[in-house]
């Protein structure tokens, strides 16, 4: 077993997880998982996050909207969003982005709750948590322009400004991202048989600007590929990339929660 690991990533938050939750939790914990970023995806599943974070230690939470849930915004969304932000474990805004995939809102309007969500970001100083479905060159566009008023404004924000999430991109827009400060993460995908380039790519990456996370219930790794997802799949994960990268599964923990907690710096101690 695998000590010291950080699931970035994961809907503890969805109703097929709440189902089984205590049990979900003792997996997690027995696979050597020590915290657990839940992000939200509208305001009920960030106020369930919040929740869900105060009822144990090593729960935190992030709150935003989600590109697939953008015509849930109103006139009232960007101030609830703030006060639920200011929450001491609340540790990011996200999950937020572009997706051009499911289509499920105007890509103009992605864009602009998109933005109006890292303006929130900067105005507290939360990383964000960036969620990109074939939206690529949108999605790095407004990431670096945002980026570069955070440096213009000499905010400490723009060291590190979020996470892209489930990274599935090319490597020259990973080494893009990275250069700016965002960490990639690596979750599922990288385990399946028929993943071959992505491997290649991640296996090229630096080590520091990678995080774990199992995006639970989704994108289950191998060989649970099909089958819920939960936290204590996270092991697998850190043991693909240790095979990646010719290290051992302990360094890839040890990295990638230091990069995790160098992120989010985490405001309540667990």
């Amino acid at each position: 077993m695998l000590e010291g690991l950080i699931d970035t990533h994961c809907h503890l938050n969805f109703d097929t997880l709440l189902e089984d939750l205590s049990e979900v939790l003792k997996r997690s914990q027995k696979a050597g998982v020590f915290r657990i970023v839940i992000p939200g995806t509208d305001l009920e599943t960030s106020r369930r996050a919040i929740q869900l974070s105060q009822s144990h230690p090593s729960l935190f939470a992030a709150v935003g909207i989600h590109p697939n849930d953008a015509t849930k915004w109103s006139d009232n969304s960007f101030c609830l969003l703030r006060e639920l932000a200011k929450h001491p474990k609340v540790v990011a805004i996200g999950e937020t982005g572009l997706d051009y995939y499911r289509r499920k809102a105007p890509q103009h309007l992605q864009k602009e709750i998109f933005q109006s969500q890292l303006e929130l970001a900067a105005e507290l100083e939360l990383p964000v948590i960036v969620h990109n479905r074939q939206a690529t060159e949108d999605t790095l566009s407004v990431l670096l322009m945002w980026q570069e008023e955070l440096t213009k404004k000499k905010s400490s924000l723009a060291l590190h400004p979020g996470v892209w999430h489930s990274f599935s991109g090319d490597f020259q827009t990973a080494m893009i991202a990275i250069q700016k400060g965002f960490y990639l993460g690596i979750g599922g995908p990288v385990t399946y048989q028929n993943a071959l380039e992505h491997q290649n790519i991640v296996a090229r990456l630096p080590l520091e600007s990678l995080l774990l996370e199992t995006d639970a219930p989704f994108l289950s790794p191998h060989p649970f590929r099909g089958k819920r997802n939960e936290p204590a799949y996270l092991e697998i994960i850190a043991k693909k990339l240790a095979t990646l990268h010719h290290t051992t599964p302990s360094t890839v923990a040890q990295t990638t929660t230091r990069n995790a907690e160098q992120l989010f710096a985490w405001r309540t101690s667990n």
